[in-house]
């Protein structure tokens, strides 16, 4: 949507919707857009749910999506943002550094992906290249994508796993149990289960501290403690 120019800012406004379960995070994201010429925040969101319902009220340009919320999968918020609203680009703000996490996120319609230290004004060129349609990586997460990509090496046993079980992969190395898990995923404690035991048959594991063990020594979900 073409609008009047600002001083100092692009030929157009950018509006942005957050999405964060943590309010001190949304609202230094909120202070650091607003204070930035050209660009305006649209709304906020406390998990996928409410996302969804703010980009049925709200035009927005790009949605900057944490992957770790209460109820819906960050992946899958990913998927419905892209499939409802392709004219959102997304960009993934998380705590998550794994290149596991940014392959997917990509693959499932991403445009960008930084991890939470990432530096503010690195924030405001990423949304800025996103909301022109440009992707965007960090220098260093490219630089581990790419060598993951040229190397020869056999492909690590965890990415056989689809997106919801890497998801409960990632909370069981975590410590949550699979009641908590069903509660936060909103699936039945049996579902869970189902996905706990197609995890281990992928990986060809015996148990859950199997999963946590290969958890720790492929250096994986290394902020898992802080879930």
């Amino acid at each position: 949507m073409e609008r009047s120019p600002v001083s100092q800012a692009p030929s157009f406004d950018i509006s942005v919707a957050l999405a964060d379960d943590h309010q001190l995070m949304r609202e230094g994201l909120r202070r650091l857009l607003e204070a930035t010429p050209g660009m305006h925040v649209a709304g906020e969101a406390a998990n996928g749910h409410e996302a969804l319902e703010l980009l049925r009220r709200v035009p927005v340009d790009v949605a900057v999506l944490d992957l770790s919320m209460p109820g819906m999968t960050g992946m899958d918020l990913i998927r419905r943002v892209k499939t409802e609203y392709p004219q959102v680009a997304v960009l993934v703000l998380t705590m998550h550094a794994e290149e596991q996490y940014a392959l997917r996120a990509f693959r499932c319609g991403a445009s960008g992906y930084l991890t939470k230290d990432s530096a503010g004004d690195e924030l405001v060129q990423a949304i800025r290249k996103v909301a022109r349609g440009g992707g965007y990586v960090t220098s260093a997460l490219a630089e581990r994508l790419a060598m993951g990509l040229s190397t020869l090496r056999e492909a690590p046993r965890h990415a056989s796993l689809s997106d919801r079980e890497f998801e409960v992969f990632r909370r069981i190395v975590a410590g949550q149990r699979l009641t908590e898990i069903a509660e936060q995923l909103h699936l039945s404690v049996k579902t869970v289960s189902t996905h706990k035991s197609r995890v281990l048959e992928k990986m060809g594991l015996d148990g859950t501290a199997a999963l946590i063990r290969y958890g720790l020594e492929n250096r994986l979900f290394e902020d898992a403690a802080g879930t």
